[in-house]
């Protein structure tokens, strides 16, 4: 089966606040959220940065004592997934609950409860160690209590590929709505790894952003001056239906979800290839399955982290599959305001590639300052710009070689 897939509901949870006008708000005037660390003290940290989700009360979501037997990260699934539902102004009946499925990414899971729990183990033993560490702790629980808060029996699991997590995601949901598995899916991803193990653990990689004295400069993709990431916290959920169905019920339709691809690079563990081969064929596997010509691509959400290596590679990608077409494409990164959202930053990400193609206005890279002269395409510094965007590719790659790109699509009935 080939059936048609559209975006119908978004729920954000971001380092800018809650909800999606908030993020879209926050995108398009180039705001940062990287601000200095207060979910824990980083003093003694080489990075003292982070941009943490503001003033976000699960209560205002969910039931308190269940509030408590969720890590953040599943609140935040959660809370995002609630607003996705209320903005597609969908009703999960029972009539349609087991064709309903729940596909959430999350790279690290429940960092901070095994933190915690470890903590508990080592000071007061074994006996003090509470019954909720598990469930609260592995990955696939943001998907599990999705499902059962909303009724949902359809399909029901998480996807872990690191940075590439959220849109392997999505696009399983694509596919098995294609292919008639599912006529609803409610997909995307959470994350919540600002803990001292998460900061300490990637600083010992070299892959935080140390520019502690300028938090909102501290991302900075495509910036010859950059030095690393910023970590980011957060959710996004977006609501994935079969055309018909969503025709159907009179729901309003943000853009169309058209080809995925993904790839392996086979090369390190944590460093991309250099040569950008396994991100082209990605993106290049993403376009043939839509049916466009990749002249068609007007934008791309990258990757972009603000890594030495990585948004080199992305850069080189991009230049060989698309060739000259590579300068004509606008290009900008998000991260440079929401840093990186590891786990959740595809969705995130897809949701910005639905307002891009709704709104026709493409968000900036912030930072942008001094170009590297390895990454010399069109990455819309520092201010957005408005252009009539038909296909957007949002780009996802992740440590241990995974590439994942989506491909959507201005919807035209």
């Amino acid at each position: 089966m080939d059936r048609r897939v559209v975006i119908t509901g978004l729920g954000a949870i971001s380092p800018f606040g809650t909800g999606k006008d908030i993020f879209w708000s926050g995108l398009i005037n180039g705001k940062s959220g990287v601000r200095t660390i207060s979910l824990f003290d980083p003093k003694g940290y080489a990075t003292t940065i982070a941009a943490e989700v503001p003033g976000f009360d699960p209560s205002e979501f969910i039931d308190r004592k269940e509030a408590r037997r969720m890590d953040r990260f599943q609140q935040l699934a959660v809370a995002s997934a609630l607003l996705a539902v209320d903005d597609s102004g969908l009703k999960i009946t029972d009539d349609i609950a087991d064709a309903t499925g729940v596909i959430v990414a999350s790279g690290i899971g429940g960092l901070g409860t095994m933190e915690e729990s470890m903590k508990v183990l080592l000071e007061k033993g074994p006996r003090k160690v509470g019954p909720f560490v598990v469930p609260m702790m592995i990955t696939d629980l943001a998907a599990g209590h999705i499902s059962m808060l909303l009724g949902a029996r359809g399909l029901n699991y998480c996807t872990t590929s690191a940075c590439a997590s959220s849109n392997h995601a999505i696009g399983d949901a694509f596919e098995a709505i294609k292919r008639g598995i599912a006529d609803i899916m409610i997909t995307g991803g959470a994350e919540a790894s600002i803990t001292p193990l998460g900061i300490a653990a990637f600083n010992s990689l070299r892959a935080l952003s140390t520019r502690n004295d300028e938090p909102e400069k501290a991302s900075r993709p495509f910036d010859i001056e950059r030095d690393g990431f910023v970590m980011g916290e957060g959710s996004g959920i977006i609501i994935l239906e079969e055309l018909n169905n969503a025709l159907s019920r009179g729901a309003n339709i943000y853009a169309e979800i058209v080809g995925y691809g993904m790839t392996a690079d086979a090369f390190h563990i944590t460093q991309p290839d250099p040569s950008g081969r396994g991100a082209s064929r990605a993106m290049d596997m993403a376009i043939k399955e839509a049916g466009i010509q990749k002249e068609e691509v007007d934008y791309i959400n990258a990757h972009g982290t603000s890594t030495g290596p990585g948004d080199i590679a992305e850069t080189k990608a991009v230049k060989e599959l698309f060739g000259n077409h590579a300068y004509n494409m606008l290009i900008s990164s998000t991260k440079s305001m929401t840093g990186h959202l590891l786990g959740a930053a595809g969705a995130i990400e897809a949701i910005a590639c639905s307002l891009v193609v709704k709104n026709g206005l493409v968000p900036p890279t912030i930072n942008l300052e001094t170009p590297d002269e390895e990454c010399d395409l069109n990455y819309v510094p520092n201010k957005a710009v408005q252009k009539n965007i038909k296909i957007a590719l949002s780009n996802s790659f992740g440590f241990g070689g995974h590439n994942a790109s989506i491909l959507i699509k201005r919807f035209e009935g």
